[in-house]
């Protein structure tokens, strides 16, 4: 992977330098406004649609909350597993930053010293949409599209390959997906004994259980007897 970084020939390098071009071109408000969506307000977006998806599913309800409130709390722990199953990769890879090793590029944040790939950053916000998918996908749909402008936005900034952000959405993917199983296994019985409590119950269900059996828990998702809406995925 390092030998990809020494030379200015391969796409990599090449599709760096055209995004990482823009910056340049772009005024000095809209550089800032890149480095702060890229560094801190993608992954806030997608937190807040992880939140706001589960505000849904407590204010509806109904049999499946538990479950439904399982598949979100997975979404955090999916992508905190996935930044840590990076550290060994990092460090085994060992492939600098683009700016140590490539000149005229516009480099907008500071401070970044560790190594490029894979792009935590990337694992991260593509971990959580992904999940977020999983539980529902109108809300999973929105949390990965804003997880790819990241990455773009991570390229643009300067301080990754293109590679490295491709890379990241493979890892925070595959944790999030190929450990939900196990993790839904573990967390729904957690979730259903929370909802059980008189006052943490709250947490899952704002009605409390007298409206099971009245459908789907979480937002976009359809009703037995409604099919012009889509099923949730966790449900």
């Amino acid at each position: 992977m390092a030998g990809l970084a020494e030379s200015g020939s391969n796409p990599d390098v090449e599709l760096l330098y055209d995004i990482n071009g823009l910056a340049k071109d772009a005024p000095h408000w809209f550089d800032r406004v890149m480095e702060f969506v890229g560094e801190y307000g993608l992954l806030f977006a997608i937190v807040l649609l992880v939140l706001w998806c589960w505000w849904g599913v407590r204010k509806r309800g109904g049999a499946d909350a538990a479950s439904s409130v399982a598949a979100l709390v997975w979404a955090p722990l999916a992508a905190g597993i996935a930044v840590l199953v990076n550290v060994p990769i990092r460090g085994f890879v060992e492939r600098p930053r683009p700016f140590k090793d490539h000149d005229g590029l516009e480099v907008l944040v500071s401070g970044k010293d560790d190594y490029s790939f894979v792009s935590d950053h990337a694992t991260l916000v593509m971990a959580l949409a992904v999940a977020l998918f999983v539980a529902n996908r109108k809300f999973g749909i929105a949390a990965i599209v804003l997880a790819l402008f990241g990455g773009f936005a991570r390229v643009y900034m300067g301080v990754h390959y293109p590679t490295d952000v491709i890379g990241g959405f493979a890892l925070g993917t595959a944790v999030a997906l190929l450990l939900s199983p196990v993790a839904m296994a573990l967390l729904t019985p957690l979730a259903k004994a929370v909802e059980r409590s008189p006052r943490a119950g709250r947490l899952i269900s704002a009605r409390g259980r007298a409206d099971e059996g009245q459908g789907p828990v979480i937002p976009g998702a359809r009703r037995e007897n409604a099919g012009s809406e889509e099923r949730d995925l966790a449900a």
